[in-house]
């Protein structure tokens, strides 16, 4: 049972931001603009967010759950307004989405490279102490089983990224404002017709996947280093892939990001795996199992997918 909860919670930490950034292209997405900058605005969510804590811890100013929810907001703000560059480019100068999406990627990283250099006299890496794990919660840790998968070592960012998903699940499936989202990226001329600003609703679209993004960029450093390098290794296109499998729907895309998690679990853990371990295979094998996964769902299930707007095409007024 010890593996069990070992790859669980590995599978957590992997499944978690993948989860949430997704989300975020979802409502980007749904609202008729393709948002291939998730890669971009998860760095300089992660990037912003650690060079707050950076500056708090070390001038002693702020420390433990105050300061991760605070680097969380902070994050999420500067992922926002990154966003706006993509959204200004495909909703109003009505830009190829896929190259302003590039184009914040190749942007991202730079940008934060640059500020850290020029903040920390050269220096790229942005170093930071952990303290935000939790090793145990009294009375819910000795719940049999759930105790140990949830409650023992454990970072607050999984139940954070829990009510994301139930409040994305119900703000675009229950919401006026959601079906206004569905609406703008079905069918932008009869959402028009009806009232609806497409352009406000883009706009409210992509700023959400900013936020998510920005989000996602700070919660997948956090368990896995203490300093941040402007690089999240491909984890937003990563996202695209789980946006993609499950078809557009949050509670698809948690199972995707799920699956995902676990095939990355296995890349880089399965020296813990006994059948795994003995198989004696080279390291490069293992670590490829995430992406021949990634291309296999997608061959086989990219048929059946109905993306929305998936052609990325920017809405016209003057053509309704």
């Amino acid at each position: 049972m010890n593996i069990v909860y070992f790859l669980f919670a590995q599978t957590l930490l992997f499944a978690i931001p993948l989860m949430i950034v997704a989300l975020g292209g979802m409502f980007s997405e749904r609202s008729g603009v393709v948002n291939l900058a998730l890669e971009g605005i998860m760095i300089i969510g992660g990037f912003s967010g650690i060079f707050y804590m950076n500056f708090m811890q070390t001038n002693d100013i702020l420390h433990g759950m105050p300061l991760l929810f605070t680097a969380l907001l902070v994050s999420a703000a500067v992922g926002c307004l990154f966003s706006m560059l993509h959204a200004f480019a495909a909703v109003n100068l009505r830009a190829d989405q896929t190259i302003s999406g590039t184009a914040l990627n190749m942007l991202g990283p730079a940008l934060g490279i640059f500020i850290a250099k020029t903040l920390q006299d050269g220096q790229q890496n942005i170093g930071f102490t952990n303290e935000f794990r939790i090793s145990s919660v009294p009375v819910l840790s000795d719940i049999p089983v759930l105790g140990d998968l949830f409650f023992k070592n454990f970072y607050i960012t999984t139940f954070i990224a829990i009510a994301i998903l139930i409040i994305s699940y119900f703000f675009l499936m229950k919401t006026k404002t959601g079906l206004r989202i569905r609406s703008c990226g079905e069918n932008p001329q009869a959402a028009d017709a009806a009232g609806i600003s497409v352009y406000k609703i883009r706009y409210l679209g992509v700023g959400l996947s900013g936020i998510l993004g920005g989000m996602g960029g700070l919660i997948y450093i956090l368990p896995i280093s203490t300093e941040f390098t402007c690089s999240v290794d491909g984890y937003g296109f990563l996202a695209l892939a789980v946006l993609i499998f499950g078809n557009w729907a949050p509670l698809r895309i948690a199972g995707a990001a799920f699956f995902f998690g676990i095939t990355k679990t296995l890349a880089y853990a399965y020296g813990s795996v006994p059948f795994l371990a003995h198989l004696a295979l080279p390291d490069t094998v293992y670590k490829l199992i995430p992406y021949v996964a990634t291309l296999i769902l997608l061959a086989f299930t990219s048929k059946n997918s109905a993306a929305p707007r998936a052609d990325g095409v920017p809405y016209d007024k003057s053509k309704r």
